[in-house]
């Protein structure tokens, strides 16, 4: 957080005279240098948002009620976090929401998922699924840099003119606190807010070039002039709802994370519920369906160079990684969003993905290599895969044996 005060600790106070200087400053143009040092600094998208999130507080309150968020507890804890953005700053009054796009050029089968017409699911292969946000560095520290060099080059600007009184009114009132995922903020409220995107019906941030894009917000003290919301744009439009997986967008709007594959993935630190396990087919962290099949995708620009493919995980074989040690996953992982899942659910997650997999002596071979792991979660999942590979086995033997 960027502060200007000695104390950081200390409780921003808004004095009397505070707005002496603001009443001064042509805060429009302020807005507009904002937007520009956002686009040199990479974003596609920098909007302005007020702090009114009572449009998608009671939609929140009700998925929390109905149990949706699953084992995330914390969205149940931070509550008045979300809803109230001053208690994450005192003193705030502005909001700026900037976006980031991630995508990278994808693979031919990649492609294929994104132009089909129909929403059927491939068939699950022997290369693992890993969702686009993922296979490059973590955004979180990208997102949040750039963020932190904005509010440096917000408060040099305000300090550039003033002097005397005005310079020590903006030292003991300035503020400004970066998020990049890393606190309770309802960041697709404010995307829409500040005019950015619109909330699409798989509940993500949608703009007219897709929504393969990270989400950060600099909250401030300063009192800056709004941008209009977005409307939404999609129509009668439900490929997101008829091509998830799970059927976890169980009504335009509306996820139950309980279902979703990227919640049994990467949120979820128990089994993953058996009925769930054939749908998953290759997809070990993450799942970007109800991205990939919507029409605005096709308008996606190529995202940022700190988020090109690592490692090649945009092919990886299944064998291949369920063989990493713990040492291999944290080093060949290092500075990758997955660490945040551990080993252990790594690989179990990747036996799931070697149950739905071909019948090939290569993935026997690997699941028999973690049949005895000193994980009791990896061993129940690939006792769970051998049993999938030995029932599609038993009609070729039944088959042969009536001959």
């Amino acid at each position: 957080m960027i502060r200007a005060m000695h104390d950081e600790d200390s409780p921003t106070e808004m004095p009397s005279d505070a707005h002496a200087p603001q009443q001064q400053r042509n805060w429009a143009e302020l807005a507009r240098k904002i937007k520009a040092w956002g686009q040199e600094l990479g974003f596609a998208d920098v909007g302005i948002a007020g702090l009114d999130v009572s449009a998608a507080t009671p939609g929140f309150l009700r998925w929390l009620e109905l149990g949706r968020h699953g084992g995330m507890d914390y969205m149940a804890r931070n509550v008045d976090l979300r809803c109230r953005p001053e208690l994450l700053l005192t003193g705030v009054r502005s909001v700026i929401s900037v976006s980031l796009p991630y995508w990278q050029q994808e693979r031919e089968a990649e492609r294929a998922l994104t132009d089909r017409e129909t929403t059927a699911l491939p068939t699950p292969g022997s290369v693992a699924t890993i969702s686009r946000y993922a296979r490059g560095r973590d955004y979180h520290k990208s997102l949040r840099r750039r963020l932190q060099k904005l509010a440096e080059c917000l408060l040099a600007e305000i300090e550039q003119d003033a002097s005397g009184s005005d310079a020590e009114v903006i030292r003991r009132t300035f503020a400004a606190r970066a998020f990049a995922d890393s606190a309770p903020v309802l960041e697709v409220e404010f995307s829409r807010l500040a005019g950015i995107g619109w909330r699409g019906k798989h509940t993500l941030s949608l703009t007219r070039q897709g929504s393969w894009r990270f989400l950060g917000e600099l909250y401030t003290t300063l009192p800056l002039p709004q941008d209009a919301p977005v409307a939404e744009h999609c129509g009668r439009c439900q490929r997101c709802l008829d091509g998830c997986p799970t059927g976890a967008i169980v009504a335009p709007y509306e996820v139950d994370a309980r279902r979703c594959i990227s919640y049994l993935t990467i949120e979820l630190h128990g089994p993953i519920p058996p009925e769930f396990r054939p749908l998953v087919g290759s997809r070990i962290y993450g799942c970007d369906d109800c991205q990939a099949v919507c029409p605005w995708n096709r308008f996606a620009r190529i995202g940022d160079a700190d988020f090109a493919v690592r490692h090649d995980l945009d092919a990886a074989p299944l064998s291949a990684l369920f063989a990493w040690s713990a040492d291999d996953f944290e080093t060949r992982l290092a500075g990758s969003p997955i660490r945040r899942i551990g080993h252990e659910r790594w690989l179990r997650n990747i036996a799931v993905a070697l149950g739905n997999a071909e019948s090939t002596p290569d993935i026997l071979a690997a699941l028999a290599s973690r049949a005895n792991d000193d994980s009791a979660l990896v061993r129940e999942h690939v006792a769970w895969a051998q049993a999938q590979h030995a029932a599609r086995r038993a009609p070729c033997r039944l088959s042969g044996e009536q001959q």
